[in-house]
């Protein structure tokens, strides 16, 4: 994976941004794994000064980054629309802020001042989504947070990423720091390990994690670490499955699905509603280019989603490697 000066700087870029490359080669210790964002973003402003930090109501998640730039840390409470516009005001003036939320609340509720204040300007602003999918489904539904990347994919000028796993979510902040207009990065609850160290990803492009021509599962954010899992699973039967790791979901790597839709099957996996999210957007690539393919969908029903834990969850709705192969193993036989 490369990461080149050159690259636009998003979607519905004319051309004239480009994309600095200030990616850093420093490994995070062992225990970043169990908070990437903070140790990544702490490693940020200790080496940019313009960097600050907004907390809406995840002062637990940047305490490192508070103890060592007080002055360039926020704590908005519960306010995530406010928050968003005082981040636009911030980069407004020069500043390049972090806003940390948690994905039931970070988009939906934030949709207008995202679109108003950071994509209409193309501020350079980055909101960092905790806790997306099923990871608060204890709570109830209202913090399912299964609706948020068709609402972030049709905003215009606004990137969108979801990292699989922590050392894709240092790389992922690492390697769009540069980048001059606004970014959602849907960040998953302790997924599945995919990466060994910070991938260094380039724009608009999604990593092929392994290799195989049966078929090709295209997966975002936690779906990896469960593709790659059934990928394993699969390969002890002699099915040599492929696995994407859809990083960028705008822009998308629309050349890598149509190469994956010409050569077999594709199964799109992810810890998102049907309706809108990854699945769809294979889709929709592929009906434009006028391509035949043989697709299927492994995403959370349209309907109401049970309560309860989270790993229970997975289970319940076929999130695991085991339930991964059993779908690549229908589209295989259908």
């Amino acid at each position: 994976m490369t990461h080149p000066t050159d690259q636009l700087t998003g979607p519905g870029s004319s051309g004239e941004e480009k994309m600095v490359d200030v990616f850093s080669d420093q490994q995070p210790p062992a225990d970043a794994a169990t908070n990437p964002i903070g140790w990544e973003i702490g490693r940020l402003a200790d080496e940019h000064p313009d960097v600050v930090a907004l907390s809406a109501d995840m002062s637990r998640i940047l305490a490192d980054l508070r103890a060592r730039h007080p002055e360039r840390y926020f704590e908005m409470g519960i306010a995530e629309t406010n928050t968003i516009s005082v981040a636009a005001g911030l980069a407004a003036v020069g500043m390049r802020p972090y806003v940390v939320s948690m994905a039931p609340f970070g988009m939906l509720k934030c949709a207008e001042q995202i679109r108003t204040d950071l994509a209409f300007t193309r501020l350079p602003v980055r909101i960092v989504a905790r806790m997306s999918g099923l990871a608060m489904g204890f709570f109830g539904p209202s913090h399912h947070a299964i609706e948020d990347i068709p609402i972030a994919r049709s905003i215009t000028n606004l990137t969108v990423v979801a990292p699989a796993d922590a050392n894709a979510t240092v790389g992922i902040l690492r390697s769009t720091f540069g980048l001059e207009g606004p970014l959602y990065c849907r960040v998953s609850e302790k997924p599945p390990p995919v990466y060994q160290a910070p991938p260094r990803f380039e724009f608009g492009k999604w990593a092929r994690v392994r290799e195989g021509g049966d078929l090709t599962i295209i997966a975002t954010g936690s779906g990896v670490g469960w593709s790659m899992g059934a990928a394993a699973e699969l390969a002890a039967e002699g099915i040599a499955a492929a696995v994407l790791d859809a990083v960028y979901l705008k822009p998308a790597d629309e050349a890598a699905i149509l190469a994956a839709a010409a050569a077999g099957p594709v199964l799109t996996v992810e810890e998102h509603t049907i309706s809108g999210g990854l699945g769809s957007l294979v889709a929709e690539t592929v009906g434009r280019a006028g391509v035949s393919a043989r697709l299927a969908t492994m995403a959370l029903p349209d309907e109401d989603l049970e309560v309860g834990l989270p790993a229970d969850l997975y289970r319940h709705y076929g999130f695991t490697p085991a339930g991964v192969a059993a779908r690549a193993r229908a589209l295989i036989r259908a």
